[in-house]
């Protein structure tokens, strides 16, 4: 490690010395301090060195939340290796495409998910490489072997703009790509996060999204930087959600529809004390988060980031200026930009732009996306905004290059949607668009022209897409049209579909 380095293995080391007997982590029955979290990273950096893990080597897991999960966070940041988490909400193929493009040295399944990596194993090098979280099956050695050392490792050069994580975003013309962070991109999100919530080693974060996610795992990476401590939930069980934030006093976590209406509903059945809540984000309707905030007396925040900024690049409350997505954060540059490169004025709508130390290293393997992702010197995140005069951003819909649809905080392209469905035989045409929904805050819609003659039942083509991707990529509705509208090129009129079918 260099003069002007500070890694994540660096926080985890400041939070055993400072904050040692605190809890850091609790998953059931199991709780960890942060001086013990800091033990077990090392055992299993240690275990991980001795099966031949090298600096920049990644390490994959196909796993729901556990201890594990944030052991493997921590190791990889001591040893320099790189996270590789897997989507398990994907299907078969789309795993299969992602562990091949990042080539793990290293794999670790859930118990669910074993059956699945070890098919998988022999074709990527990884027979005799897996681990089991969980009992371990056929093929996989348990990951509690990879713990039984002293812990004691040897201290290895890794530098603050390293790799650390590779996260596949949504498909882009037809395949997922990695998008690659640093420990430095993670570690400046933390520390806003920190300034604008007031995390101390007091906070508690349920982690109840998928670690996945960055949406999960920025949250608790917060909060464990601020010493405090992280609960841990495998999947969302409403009723274990409530019994947790009132036991476990918890004060902050991420949140997409229709979480949070599910649990105000609830929570009028059960009436839990859910007043320790403090500093939830994500995206709800107005209604829910005001029902929110007058139950608790906590505060919403209102964002905009994606996984290629480490984290949010603007925040607000949810209620300073309606609508808004905040106004640029503490340790970003946000501006709106034309065609050209040409920085906007307030008022007018362009692409929204980011540059910081929160920009991600790049997309894995890609470099023509990268050169064109970074061009005029900035990161061009796909989607359009407009910035009024006070600097508050208003997102303005997606770049034509990035129609993507967020059914209930998942990231879906159109175009793989589309492609999936013209692999139905019947089905001759196809266009997807988004539409609003109350649970989901976005719905799939399939407008599709079938072959001269046919006819599909929408459940069966519904299905028909469900088993070829991952089953939130499926559409919600369908309808059937003689024609697609077109462009004078011969390609579908995107902007008519919508206007006729949205």
């Amino acid at each position: 490690m260099g003069l002007y380095d500070y890694t994540l293995y660096s926080v985890f080391e400041r939070n055993a010395k400072v904050h040692g007997n605190r809890d850091a982590w609790v998953c059931g029955e199991q709780r960890l301090t942060h001086k013990q979290y800091l033990e077990e990273v090392n055992k299993l950096a240690k275990g991980l060195l001795e099966q031949g893990i090298k600096k920049g080597d990644r390490i994959g897991i196909l796993a729901q939340n556990s201890i594990e999960y944030a052991l493997l966070y921590g190791a990889c940041a001591q040893t320099g290796t790189i996270l590789l988490p897997v989507n398990w909400r994907l299907q078969a193929e789309e795993i299969e495409y992602i562990i091949g493009d990042a080539t793990p040295t290293i794999m670790c399944a859930g118990e669910e998910f074993q059956e699945q990596v070890s098919a998988l194993a022999e074709k990527n090098n990884l027979t005799g490489k897996c681990y089991a979280i969980g009992e371990a099956k056929s093929g996989f050695k348990p990951f509690s072997s990879l713990l039984d050392n002293d812990g004691e490792c040897p201290a290895i050069d890794v530098a603050a703009t390293d790799d650390y994580l590779i996260i596949h975003t949504a498909a882009v013309g037809g395949h997922p790509r990695g998008a690659t962070l640093s420990h430095q991109g993670l570690i400046v999100s933390n520390l806003q996060s920190t300034a604008y919530w007031h995390f101390s080693p007091d906070d508690c974060h349920l982690i109840l999204l998928p670690l996945f996610h960055l949406a999960g795992l920025g949250m608790m990476l917060s909060v464990n930087h601020a010493g405090g401590r992280n609960v841990i939930m495998a999947k969302f069980e409403p009723d274990t959600v409530l019994n947790l934030i009132e036991q476990e006093k918890v004060s902050a976590f991420g949140t997409f529809p229709p979480i949070l209406q599910t649990l105000l509903d609830l929570n009028e059945k059960l009436k839990r004390d859910i007043s320790s809540l403090r500093a939830l984000s994500g995206l709800e309707p107005p209604e829910v988060v005001k029902k929110y905030e007058e139950l608790t007396g906590g505060t919403f925040w209102t964002a905009f980031g994606q996984t290629e900024t480490s984290g949010f690049v603007t925040r607000a409350p949810y209620f300073e200026r309606p609508g808004s997505a905040g106004t640029p954060s503490i340790a970003a540059e946000v501006e709106i930009m034309d065609e050209e490169g040409n920085i906007l004025p307030p008022g007018q709508t362009g692409e929204i732009v980011v540059r910081g130390p929160m920009v991600f290293k790049g997309y894995w393997n890609l470099p023509e996306d990268n050169a064109h992702t970074f061009r005029f010197g900035w990161h061009h995140t796909g989607d359009k905004g407009k910035f009024d005069e006070d600097g508050y951003l208003f997102y303005m819909g997606r770049m034509p290059e990035k129609e993507l649809i967020k059914p209930g905080g998942e990231n879906v392209y159109p175009a793989e949607v589309e492609q999936t469905l013209c692999e139905h035989a019947l089905v001759k045409e196809a266009s997807v668009i988004g539409v609003p929904d109350s649970k989901w805050g976005e719905a799939i819609k399939a407008i599709c022209v079938l072959e001269a003659g046919a006819t599909l039942d929408k459940a069966e083509l519904i299905e028909f897409v469900a088993s070829k991707i991952a089953r939130y990529k499926k559409p919600h509705h369908v309808e059937y049209v003689e024609a697609l509208p077109k462009l004078e090129d011969g390609e579908i009129d995107r902007d008519k579909v919508k206007a006729e079918h949205g």
